[in-house]
């Protein structure tokens, strides 16, 4: 087996005899079930270190690290601040945070979210592509929407391994789907058939060293800092007419094959279609907005007729009653916007 020489993110030389040492997953909804799967069935001296990065609430403790230990050999943990990697160990990235990977070292990056959600599934292994791409097997599990494609996309084009699961065999396809459109990945597989595809492909020497795009060594840094650049989101992408739905900023267009992604100047990040998604809850709170005003400004103009009513002001009665009138039609056209808008999604999804 040849020697290999990589550098790693922090720019540290690493002499080794190097496999394919780190898998990095990412899964959304299905994932925990997904998980188990691969826990009971990977081998006691699996020999790479498991990242995994899956959705998880922050408003209450996560059982996962414990799940997922008691499924089979591998023992679980959530990732803690500074732990260094080690093979034969799931770590997963804890609530509330992004979990990086740097000079073979676990950090907990407090960066703003992407598609709604930190832990982003795609900061981790665009975090492992720039640390150790050649070493890396990123892989995209079931889940909704485009979580995922980006960061294994990132590997890929890092030197990494790339494996899908099959939308077919996927609880939710949308994730699969989605890198599939993006990209063209090493293997698409069953979740039967990849324990024993990820045991073979751990055990294969690492890749050649590959130069990391400058755009994703800057997205890690997004997300373990929080520092974006106005002036380095114009050298990635294109100014967007669309407003962030966080922080209502600027958003850059990025285009990454297939896929189209936004992010903010304050480092705010959504998949195209987690865009629309968003958008179209900040258009419903709008609307929800705009109809408590009216029913405000309707209560209030008939209180105000009252009062000119019991005073015998005739003139400002009427003025009162025309107002509160108005405000009722403006109420029902907003309200009518309303339904349509929610009968149009129900027709949608069925």
């Amino acid at each position: 087996m040849a020697w290999h020489v990589l550098l790693l993110g922090g720019g540290r030389m690493d002499l080794h005899m190097a496999n394919r040492d780190i898998v990095a997953i990412g899964t959304s909804a299905g994932g925990v079930a997904a998980l188990q799967y691969l826990a009971e069935r990977l081998p006691a001296d699996f020999p790479a270190c498991v990242l995994v990065t899956i959705h998880l609430s922050n408003q209450h403790r996560s059982v996962l690290d414990e799940v997922l230990s008691r499924a089979g050999p591998l023992p679980a943990s959530f990732a803690s601040d500074g732990v260094q990697i080690r093979k034969g160990h799931i770590f997963i990235a804890p609530p509330d945070r992004h979990l990086i990977v740097e000079n073979d070292r676990l950090l907990l990056g407090a960066g703003p979210r992407e598609n709604n959600a930190r832990p982003a599934i795609d900061a981790m292994p665009r975090s492992v592509a720039v640390c150790c791409g050649p070493r890396a097997i990123g892989v995209v599990l079931t889940g909704t929407l485009g979580d995922g494609a980006s960061g294994l996309r990132a590997i890929s084009r890092c030197g990494g391994l790339s494996v899908v699961q099959h939308p077919d065999d996927a609880a939710f396809p949308q994730m699969p789907e989605s890198a599939l459109r993006t990209m063209r990945p090493d293997h698409i597989a069953r979740l039967k058939d990849m324990p024993r595809l990820l045991a073979d492909l751990a055990q294969q020497p690492a890749g050649e060293p590959v130069a990391v795009p400058e755009q994703i060594g800057f997205e890690v840094e997004i997300a373990k800092t929080g520092r974006s650049d106005m002036g380095e989101m114009d050298r990635f992408g294109r100014r967007s007419v669309l407003a962030c739905p966080d922080c209502h900023g600027v958003m850059w267009e990025i285009d990454e094959g297939g896929l189209t992604r936004y992010r903010c100047h304050l480092g705010h990040a959504y998949t195209g279609e987690l865009m629309n998604v968003a958008v179209d809850e900040n258009l419903r709170r709008a609307l929800a907005s705009a109809i408590r005003a009216l029913e405000e400004k309707v209560a209030l103009a008939r209180k105000l007729q009252r009062e000119a009513a019991d005073r015998g002001h005739n003139l400002a009665q009427s003025t009162w009653a025309e107002r509160a009138s108005e405000y009722e039609r403006e109420l029902n056209v907003v309200r009518d916007t309303v339904l349509r808008i929610e009968a149009a999604a129900a027709k949608a999804a069925e």
